[in-house]
């Protein structure tokens, strides 16, 4: 495990080989897996799980409630949300739960609304809006994001 001087990572619950850069947060109950690439300019936060061999490239926020399965890939600036009717300071009970199955791809700068399910190996174009769930082995681009293809 390799975390930067310049980050602040309060978990211990981090995998052997795992590498976190500069300016990161990760907070004290986050458990994030083994050999995964955290860029810098990243924050994850106490209610998120990460798997192992998992990229975040620079600039994404693992909010509460997301959980990230094995072998995926955030591309820069991938934006996650998740509370569906958000107000400054009203808090829902329970955040709403989004799951990225292993092997998902999501492009740069794509935005992934709460509550979503990503199937295994699917494809998120860059830019798109995910604004329902996608199924296994399907390339979804645009706003909203269509399915446009399936990948052997």
């Amino acid at each position: 495990m390799k975390i930067h001087r310049l980050s602040d990572v309060q978990s211990h619950h981090i995998g052997k080989g795992t590498r976190i850069w500069q300016f990161s947060v990760v907070l004290e109950n986050a458990r994030i897996g083994k050999d995964c690439n955290i860029c810098a300019h990243t924050l994850i936060e106490n209610d998120v799980i990460i798997g192992d061999n998992v990229t975040i490239k620079s600039g994404v926020y693992i909010w509460d409630g997301i959980t990230i399965e094995d072998n995926v890939f955030l591309g820069p600036n991938v934006t996650f949300t998740n509370d569906k009717y958000p107000r400054s300071k009203q808090y829902p009970e329970e955040f709403m739960r989004t799951v990225i199955k292993k092997g998902a791809s999501i492009g740069a700068n794509a935005t992934v609304l709460p509550g979503i399910i990503l199937g295994e190996n699917c494809m998120i174009g860059a830019g798109s809006v995910v604004t329902k769930n996608v199924p296994d082995n399907a390339v979804a681009v645009g706003n909203p994001a269509k399915i446009v293809e399936y990948l052997k």
